[in-house]
């Protein structure tokens, strides 16, 4: 708000702020991509859940990138929380960025192949979300069981 002070009167004017941006969020994940057992050979789709924006009269292109890895095998959940490696080498696969456009209805997946050749274990799927606020990711566990 903006304010002049003259001799003997007072004017007050409210300047308009530019609208924020009013695109969707995205966060991770439906409970059926994490809540199964994967085998070497399977691919792993996260499917993005979207939170819809409030309605606005404009709606700004976000520049959003969706990011997912998976992180593994680990022989126990306690060693993958602790990051503690044991000297054990790591496969680390990385699905390809997302960037969504914001159109109603979009639904973005991200896929990682699992290799055949991947260890049983368990997995850290971490996700990253990227705005133009900032930044914010989250994990989840993933159990890669032996090839039939």
């Amino acid at each position: 708000m903006i304010c002049c002070l003259l001799p003997a009167l007072v004017s007050c004017t409210k300047v308009a702020e530019p609208p924020a941006a009013t695109g969707p969020t995205y966060s991770c994940c439906e409970k059926a991509d994490v809540e199964r057992e994967y085998r070497p050979g399977e691919t792993l789709t996260v499917h993005w859940i979207v939170i819809e924006a409030k309605p606005s009269t404009s709606r700004p292109a976000q520049q959003v990138l969706l990011q997912a890895n998976l992180t593994g095998p680990y022989a126990d959940v306690a060693t993958l929380k602790a990051d503690d490696r044991q000297g054990s080498a790591l496969l680390t696969l990385t699905a390809a960025p997302v960037r969504p456009s914001g159109a109603p209805d979009e639904r973005p997946v991200s896929l990682i192949a699992i290799p055949a050749g991947a260890g049983p274990g368990f997995y850290n799927l971490s996700i990253t979300v990227t705005d133009p606020g900032g930044s914010h990711g989250g994990a989840s566990i993933i159990r890669v069981i032996s090839a039939p």
